[in-house]
């Protein structure tokens, strides 16, 4: 996509950006959508709320997935050191998708998760939300994410009317510019963290560097989290883990491509577990439960459970999505089959912090950087033309030196 690699408002890398718009502009922004509108009047109620307790603490809004959860989380046992407060201070604002593993993934946080399709979509939500935001009185909020949504996590900031606010410089399109000005407009700094593509890893730390004033190195994904197997995979069995899901169909490698892969494994002694939701699985999957050696949990695991299940397999071999990046995270081989939407931004993790047993295997295209906004496909229920290339072989490469 011609443009894709840089952002629309071109900016130094030096660090920070100023927003500056007039009083006039802030009551009456123009490009707004309809639904900035709607929310406006409830959302400054919330700001304007009183609240009589002191101000204290580091509010970090974390709207995003699973996957954006993992990539974000080594960066955040910096924000203590850097904003100068105990570990115990820091309120991570999440979402309910991975609130189940939050507890022990952060421990020693607070954690108070929502569901952010709610806040995006219902007014009374919303509105409830916005309250219990502004009552957590925080001195600092953060919001550190490059593809984000303005009126869920900027929105959010904003609510929390703390006196100091830090920003990343987010992707900025024509059709969110307005929005996006409006809301940056009025935080305390904006730390700019690089031209697109920059991974997500690199751009976190960078966010952090620029506010400590000095380098902090990138980390990998590291997530401790105790084996535990399914009633349904036998004790002292090797297994794999195949992902063939996502919610998105397009970066679904083809069914039939994971069919060969689980075949071959069989045949080399590995057991091999099918993970997912059943939503997400196509037909096919007869051919597997004749074989020996094949274990259905297409949706039977929490997600408590599956990173148990994760943690403890020989090998994984997944679509880009969550259970990819938590794969890595806690130690496990993995293969992600990668597509080109927004290639090197979330996958494949650059070298200076991939993992030795993190491996991603694609078919470049010259379409690479469409954002998913794909005109090759037939339909929506198709795998991008880029994914669907990935070659069985390819991957099989990379698998073959992991099964016995």
């Amino acid at each position: 996509m011609t443009g894709a690699r840089q952002t629309f408002d071109q900016v130094s890398q030096s660090g920070s950006r100023a927003f500056p718009v007039s009083r006039f502009w802030r009551l009456f922004p123009s490009g707004m959508r309809r639904r900035w509108w709607m929310f406006r009047i409830f959302d400054r109620i919330v700001r304007s709320w009183p609240v009589f307790r002191g101000r204290h603490g580091v509010l970090v809004v974390r709207m995003d997935g699973i996957g954006d959860m993992v990539l974000f989380r080594r960066a955040l046992d910096s924000y203590a050191e850097v904003f100068g407060v105990d570990k115990s201070e820091i309120t991570v604002l999440g979402c309910t998708s991975w609130e189940s593993i939050a507890p022990q993934v952060f421990a020693g946080y607070r954690i108070v998760a929502i569901n952010e399709h709610a806040f995006h979509r219902h007014l009374i939500y919303r509105f409830k939300v916005g309250l219990m935001v502004r009552r957590l009185a925080p001195r600092i909020t953060v919001n550190d994410a490059y593809f984000r949504r303005a009126l869920m996590a900027d929105s959010l900031v904003w609510m929390s009317a703390a006196p100091e606010t830090y920003s990343s410089l987010p992707y900025i399109s024509g059709r969110t510019r307005a929005e996006y000005t409006y809301f940056l407009s009025q935080v305390t700094k904006v730390i700019d963290t690089g031209m697109y593509p920059t991974h997500e890893i690199d751009r976190h730390f960078r966010f952090l560097s620029a506010m400590a004033g000095r380098t902090i190195e990138p980390a990998a994904p590291d997530i401790s989290w105790p084996r535990q197997r399914s009633a349904k995979i036998p004790p002292n069995v090797s297994y794999a883990v195949l992902n063939p899901g996502s919610n998105e169909p397009g970066r679904r490698w083809p069914f039939a491509s994971y069919i060969a892969i689980a075949e071959r494994l069989m045949e080399r002694g590995l057991a091999v577990v099918l993970i997912g939701s059943s939503r997400q699985i196509p037909g096919g999957l007869n051919v597997l439960k004749t074989k020996e050696g094949f274990i259905d949990l297409v949706g039977e695991t929490s997600l408590p459970e599956l990173m148990g299940i994760l943690s403890g397999a020989a090998l994984v071999v997944t679509n880009d999505t969550g259970p990819a990046h938590l794969a890595i995270a806690v130690g496990a081989p993995t293969i992600v089959i990668v597509g080109g939407g927004h290639f090197g931004s979330f996958v494949p993790y650059p070298e200076h912090i991939r993992p030795p047993h993190a491996h991603f295997v694609f078919h470049e295209m010259p379409c690479y950087h469409c954002f998913w906004r794909c005109h090759l496909r037939e339909n929506a229920a198709e795998s991008f033309p880029c994914v669907g290339a990935v070659p069985v072989d390819a991957v099989w490469a990379v698998a073959d030196g992991y099964a016995p």
